[in-house]
């Protein structure tokens, strides 16, 4: 069971209390993290990465195990704590302005 983290304004569009729990086959990816999401939350789809690149959003970023793993390849295997469900993948809407 991986435990996903998504930022308030997501989990309200899905209607989300609160984490996320997704039975994942191996690999745990981002990738497969992504599509479970969307399977089972379609509302918020689009708005975590792109339709057509697949890209991630430009304010999006992706945490594991206090390591931002934004910029690896989302098909990389996530570390053993965040497959197990020790600790969460949090999916964090970035900040920015004055």
């Amino acid at each position: 069971m991986v435990r996903v983290i998504l930022p308030q304004h997501l989990r309200t569009l899905a209607r989300i209390d609160g984490e996320v729990a997704l039975n994942i086959d191996s690999p745990v990816t981002i990738d497969a993290v992504l599509t479970a999401l969307k399977a089972h939350y379609p509302m918020p789809r689009g708005t975590i990465r792109d339709y057509i690149t697949r890209c991630r959003r430009p304010f999006i970023r992706f945490f594991a195990c206090e390591q931002d793993v934004s910029r690896e390849p989302t098909d990389t295997p996530l570390p053993t704590a965040v497959a197990s469900g020790a600790e969460p993948l949090l999916i964090v809407g970035a900040t920015a302005g004055g």
